[in-house]
């Protein structure tokens, strides 16, 4: 068995999807999804291509090896963006070829299925705003949802006034009230924060007991995070532009989360998703894969979550449990989703309703963030 080819298509914002065929008629597929650079990674995936057809597929850690080392210049969110789709449609040929799941190929399931937590939050204190969170937060928890995340909005500079401060810390004090104390709650402050504002506000919130905070300052500066995990009493969490084992080392070495979030479809794929967990479970360190983008990735991640005894809960969005790409959606009972049964990834996309779409075009060079003055900020 060779691939005898390898396809990309573009059905939807944050869904990029590549499809890898053998000579056989098996095919597998990855999502190459990279956020803000709607064009850079269909390149690399072109790239990777030209080495991939011929090959066999099955050799899937000879080929990422290939892919990750063979060039002079390793990593990046591109490359490993391209390396994850390409990982994880090779292994759904693999399942596929042999008549199983895919964690099963990696081990075998430790659980029977994948706690999953959803996006909810109040965004302000508006009548409107509460009105539309409270409609929400009504139709997830009848799906039994236990744990939800949201973030602080917006832009937030070196400081801020009490007022903006404030009315975040009264939303997530209303968020518990409303859920009470059987439900988790996480804040993603999306790296927005310096270390001394990140740790004032953690002290604001810590009485709701939140379930971790997400990203409280930049990726790059591993003892800047670890200045807030030493100043707060609740988990701190990193991890989704982290892109290797390589960049999650000193997070490791130097205790500065309680738990990480790499991404399957940005940290190489299912074999490197899995090495990753594997490395924190040394460090009692626990995994909660970060996933906003598609039904692939999204599906990736919960062949990952079945199989590593340090997984926490994976978290989903609105459209990655499937939209208008798979044929048949994954369901979520009492906050759960049952692991997969059919071979492969266990997901069929509707490929005849995304090759008739026009390719999904973004505006090049992603959003733009300023602050008042002029100055460039944050996401």
């Amino acid at each position: 068995m060779k691939i005898a080819s390898v396809e990309q298509f573009f059905p939807r914002h944050r869904t990029r999807l590549v499809k890898i065929t053998t000579d056989t008629g098996l095919d597998g597929w990855g999502e190459t999804t990279l956020e803000g650079k709607p064009e850079s990674v269909g390149g690399a995936v072109r790239e990777l291509a030209d080495y991939l057809v011929g090959k066999d597929p099955l050799r899937i850690e000879h080929h990422w090896q290939h892919m990750y080392r063979s060039a002079f210049f390793r990593g990046g969110a591109i490359l490993m963006t391209a390396i994850s789709g390409v990982d994880q449609a090779l292994w759904d040929i693999a399942g596929k070829h042999y008549g199983v799941p895919v964690y099963k190929l990696l081990g075998g399931a430790v659980r029977d299925r994948i706690r999953v937590y959803a996006h909810w939050g109040i965004g302000n204190l508006s009548d409107e705003t509460q009105a539309a969170s409270r409609e929400r937060l009504d139709m997830l928890l009848k799906r039994g949802y236990t744990a939800f995340k949201t973030g602080p909005g917006g832009k937030w500079r070196g400081h801020e006034p009490p007022a903006v401060i404030d009315e975040f810390v009264e939303c997530t004090y209303l968020m518990r009230e409303w859920v009470g104390p059987d439900v988790e709650l996480a804040f993603d402050f999306h790296g927005k924060m310096t270390p001394a504002l990140a740790i004032e506000i953690c002290h604001e919130i810590k009485d709701m007991r939140p379930m971790f905070v997400e990203e409280p300052v930049p990726q790059e500066n591993v003892d800047a995070l670890k200045l807030v995990s030493d100043h707060v009493t609740f988990p701190i969490a990193t991890g989704e532009r982290l892109l290797s084992r390589w960049e999650f080392r000193q997070v490791f070495e130097k205790q500065a989360a309680a738990y990480i979030q790499p991404d399957g479809s940005h940290a190489g794929g299912i074999t490197e998703l899995k090495k990753i967990a594997n490395m924190a479970e040394v460090y009692y360190i626990h995994v909660l894969p970060h996933c906003a983008i598609g039904p692939v990735a999204f599906t990736s991640c919960m062949h990952v979550d079945a199989v590593i005894p340090n997984f926490l809960a994976q978290e989903q969005v609105d459209w990655a449990l499937g939209g208008d790409i798979l044929r048949e959606n994954w369901k979520v009972v009492d906050g759960h989703i049952e692991l997969p049964e059919k071979p492969g990834l266990g997901i069929e996309i509707d490929e005849q309703a995304i090759s008739e779409r026009a390719p999904y075009r973004e505006e090049l060079g992603g959003e733009h963030f300023y602050d008042t003055d002029g100055s460039v900020a944050d996401w």
